[in-house]
C-alpha cells in the first residue's frame, strides 16, 4: 500500500487527476526497476480489487435500529465517490497499460454490486466499459442498470444480432458484402487469362465514372417538372390537415398506408406529393408510428426509403435545438437498421452538412444512428467519402424545400469534433487520407477553439487511437496544439513528443 500513496493523493487533492497521475506512473515505471516492490499496473489492480469485510450499519435512525451487517466489498469501494470515480477516469485514460480483463471485471463488480451507486462513480465506470475494445455487456441487461429504460448493453464494435442471423442464414463472406462463399469459389468469379484482363481494363474504363448510380437516380422526378394532377394535390392537402391531428395510432397506421399508397403511384412526381404533405411536422409520437407503417417491405429498395428519411425525419432533426425524444429515435435506429445506404445519404450526410454546424442534440442522434445501424467497415467508407471527397453536396438527399438548411462543406463546429471522438472512441479506424483531412481542419480551427475543452478532448482521442497515420504531422500539429490552452494541453504534447 505504501508505494501507492503519492498516487492515491494525486486522485484526492489534483485538480487534473488524471494528467498528474499518468505522469506519475510512467515516471514510478523506471524508478521501481531496482525496487524490492516495483509499480506495475498488475499490483494496482490487484490493490483496488482486493477484498475486504465492511460494516453495513444501515440506517442508524434510533427510531428504528437495524442490526449492523458485515458485506465482501472491493478495496476501491472503501473510498470517497469522488475518489472512486476520478481513479476510474484514470484507467479508462491509460486502458491500454492495464489488463483489459482485470479493467472490465473492475468495472463490472463496481456496477453490480446490488445496491445504488453514486451517479459519478457509475458513469465512470460505464464508460471505463466502453473504451475496451472487446468488452461484452450482455450482463448489463440482467443488472437493469440502463436509464430512462434504454438498453446501453450493446457493444458498438459487434455485428449487429439483425445482422449475424442474416450472415448465418446467407452464409454471406463479409457481413456488409452480399457476396455468398459459393459465389467466392465459384470459377466464373474470377475469370483467368484472357478473360481476367478484359475484366480488368473494363475496370479501369469504369474507374472514372461516378460510383454512386443508384444515388443519382434518385435525381428525383422533382427536376424532371413532372406536374401533379388536381386529384392528386386535393388528396394530398387532405392527408396534410391529417398529419397535424393524432388521434390514435391506428389513424395514423392508415395515414401512413394512404401516403405510401399515393406517393408509389406510378409516374408520380413522389417528391411533389411529399413537399404537398409535410410529414415532418407531424409529433414525435406521430412521426414514429409514419415511419414505422412507411417501409414497402423490401430491404434492398433505395429511393423510397431515401424519400421517408429525408421527409419525416431529417427536416425535424436539421434544426434540433434540444435532446431528440427517445421513442422518435428508438423508431429512426429500428428503420436505418434495414435500409443502411438511404440512412447515410438521406440522413447522416445532410445531417453532418448543416448549414450551422452540429450542434450537441444533433451530434448525439448521429451518433447513436451510426453505433447501431452501421457496420465499422461501413463508418470507415463514410467518413472517407465525408472528409476526401469533396462532392457530399451532389451525393446527399434532401427535399428542394430543405436544401437552404444544408451547407455546401463542412462546418467545424466543437460537436462534429466530438463526433469524430465517438467514433474513434468505439474503435472506427480512419483511413490515413481521412486523418489527414482532420488534420488540416485542426490546424485551421485551433486557434478559434483554443479554450474548448472538448476540441482538446478530441485532440487528445486523436493522438491516442491514430499515432500510426499521425507521424507526418507530428510538427504541424504540435504547433497546432501549442494554440490551445486547456487541462489536457500537456498531455497532448507529450503524447505527440513519444510518437
Amino acid at each position: 500500500m505504501e508505494p501507492w500513496t503519492p498516487l492515491f493523493d494525486i486522485f484526492l487533492n489534483s485538480p487534473t487527476p488524471e494528467t498528474d497521475a499518468s505522469r506519475w506512473l510512467q515516471e514510478s515505471f523506471s524508478s521501481s526497476s531496482t525496487s524490492a516492490t516495483p509499480v506495475t499496473t498488475a499490483s494496482f489492480l490487484s490493490l483496488l480489487s482486493k477484498p475486504f469485510d465492511a460494516i453495513d450499519q444501515g440506517y442508524p435512525f434510533p427510531s428504528s435500529p437495524s442490526p449492523s451487517q458485515t458485506k465482501r466489498v472491493m478495496f476501491i469501494q472503501t473510498l470517497p465517490a469522488m475518489v472512486q470515480s476520478r481513479i476510474l477516469s484514470f484507467l479508462a485514460l491509460e486502458h491500454q497499460r492495464f489488463c483489459a480483463r482485470g479493467l472490465s471485471s473492475l468495472a463490472r463488480v463496481i456496477l453490480g454490486g446490488g445496491e445504488e451507486v453514486d451517479f459519478w462513480v457509475a458513469r465512470a465506470a460505464r464508460h471505463l466499459l466502453d473504451v475496451m475494445p472487446e468488452s461484452d455487456y450482455e450482463w448489463i441487461s440482467r443488472l437493469g442498470l440502463d436509464s430512462g429504460g434504454e438498453r446501453i448493453g450493446d457493444e458498438f464494435g459487434s455485428v449487429p444480432v439483425w445482422l449475424k442471423n442474416e450472415v448465418a442464414a446467407t452464409s454471406a463472406l463479409l457481413p456488409w458484402l452480399p457476396v455468398s462463399l459459393d459465389e467466392f469459389n465459384s470459377a466464373e468469379s474470377f475469370p483467368d487469362g484472357e478473360e481476367n484482363e478484359e475484366l480488368l481494363s473494363e475496370a479501369r474504363e469504369l474507374d472514372a465514372e461516378p460510383m454512386d448510380e443508384d444515388v443519382e437516380d434518385i435525381e428525383i422526378c422533382y427536376s424532371l417538372g413532372v406536374p401533379l394532377e388536381p386529384e392528386i394535390q386535393d388528396k394530398a392537402k387532405g392527408l396534410r390537415a391529417q398529419i397535424a391531428n393524432f388521434e390514435s395510432t391506428s389513424r395514423t397506421v392508415a395515414l401512413a398506408n394512404a401516403i405510401r399508397e399515393i406517393c408509389l403511384g406510378k409516374g408520380l412526381n413522389s417528391v411533389g406529393v411529399l413537399e404537398l404533405i409535410e410529414p415532418w411536422k407531424a409529433d414525435d409520437e406521430a412521426a414514429s408510428v409514419l415511419i414505422s407503417h412507411l417501409t414497402d417491405g423490401s430491404q434492398g429498395e433505395f429511393t423510397w426509403p431515401s424519400l421517408v428519411l429525408c421527409s419525416v425525419i431529417l427536416p425535424r432533426l436539421l434544426v434540433l435545438e434540444v435532446p431528440v425524444t427517445r421513442v422518435l429515435l428508438t423508431a429512426t435506429v429500428e428503420y436505418c437498421k434495414l435500409h443502411q445506404k438511404a440512412t447515410e445519404y438521406a440522413l447522416l450526410l445532410p445531417l453532418i452538412m448543416r448549414k450551422e454546424g452540429l450542434n450537441n442534440p444533433v451530434c448525439e442522434a448521429i451518433s447513436r444512428i451510426i453505433k447501431e445501424c452501421l457496420h465499422p467497415a461501413h463508418v470507415t467508407a463514410f467518413c472517407h467519402k465525408l472528409l476526401c471527397d469533396g462532392k457530399n453536396n451532389e451525393k446527399l438527399i434532401c427535399l428542394p424545400s430543405h436544401q437552404c438548411l444544408i451547407s455546401p462543406e463542412l462546418v467545424w463546429t466543437e460537436s462534429l469534433f466530438n463526433m469524430f471522438q465517438n467514433l474513434l472512441n468505439h474503435n472506427i479506424h480512419l483511413t490515413q487520407e481521412s486523418v489527414d483531412c482532420i488534420i488540416n481542419s485542426v490546424q485551421k480551427s485551433s486557434l478559434r477553439f483554443s479554450k474548448s475543452l472538448k476540441f482538446g478532448n478530441f485532440l487528445l482521442c486523436l493522438v491516442t487511437k491514430c499515432s500510426s497515420s499521425l507521424k507526418s504531422h507530428k510538427q504541424s500539429l504540435a504547433k497546432a496544439v501549442e494554440c490551445t490552452n486547456t487541462l489536457v494541453t500537456k498531455s497532448i504534447l507529450s503524447k505527440l513528443s513519444n510518437l
